[in-house]
Order: C-alpha cells, then sequence, then structure tokens
C-alpha cells in the first residue's frame, strides 16, 4: 500500500492516507516516518483517511502492535475516515485500546465533514 501524510504546521494537523491493500508492516512504517519528520509534534491532530484501501490485510494482534506505539499525545483529536464496517470495527479496536492507554481523543467516522469538524474543532475553540 503507498501511504504518505502531510503535515500542515499552521494548522497543527497531520493528514494520513494512503490505497490499496494496508498491512502491518505498512502502517507500522507509516508510524516510523511521521515519527522520524522533524516537521511532526506529536500534540498535533490527525485524520487518517482510509477510503482508497481496498483491502485491509490486518489481524487483531496486528491492531494491538500499532496501538500499543504512542505516536500522538494523549490530548490530541485523531480521526480515522472508513469506508465500509470492517474497517470501522477495526478503527474502533484502536480507539479502544488507544483510550486504555489514556489516549481520549480518537473516534471513527464514515463522513468526512463529520471527520473534520472533529479533528478541527480544538483549534477552532483555542
Amino acid at each position: 500500500m503507498p501511504s504518505f501524510f502531510k503535515i500542515d504546521k499552521e494548522r497543527r494537523f497531520v493528514l494520513s492516507s494512503g490505497n490499496g491493500i494496508l498491512n502491518r508492516e505498512e502502517a507500522l512504517a507509516h508510524q516510523v516516518r511521521l515519527l522520524s519528520d522533524p516537521d511532526f509534534d506529536p500534540s498535533y491532530s490527525q485524520l487518517v483517511d482510509f477510503t482508497q484501501i481496498t483491502q485491509f490485510d490486518l489481524s487483531a494482534e496486528d491492531i494491538r502492535q500499532m496501538a500499543q506505539r504512542k505516536v500522538f499525545s494523549p490530548d490530541s483529536r485523531r480521526a480515522i475516515l472508513v469506508p465500509n464496517e470492517h474497517a470501522y470495527g477495526l478503527g474502533q479496536m484502536f480507539e479502544s485500546l488507544r483510550d486504555a492507554a489514556g489516549e481520549r481523543g480518537i473516534r471513527v467516522f464514515r463522513k468526512l465533514e463529520e471527520a473534520l469538524d472533529w479533528v478541527l474543532s480544538k483549534q477552532e475553540a483555542s
């Protein structure tokens, strides 16, 4: 799966996206690339757009492994935009695992507008 991210320093926002097949290796590599980017700040908000993913090749153990890595701060708002019910379930699993680790700002969405409202509302309130 080709994945990418764009960091908007002015809005304190990260857009992560990809297409094709999402697997554990690519998802973990994406986290590493993001953490090593000099423009990245863990306090930024994030939109993860999975709408162009055609297949999710991830197990429950893969989700647990991804959720173990702390990438964003506990106060960051993160929206996961998904294309189908299977992806929604995977996103909710990730959300629950990060919530248990003290990161309460992750939500899973089916509509882009709602996802953007969630991640950007914190900045507008500031």
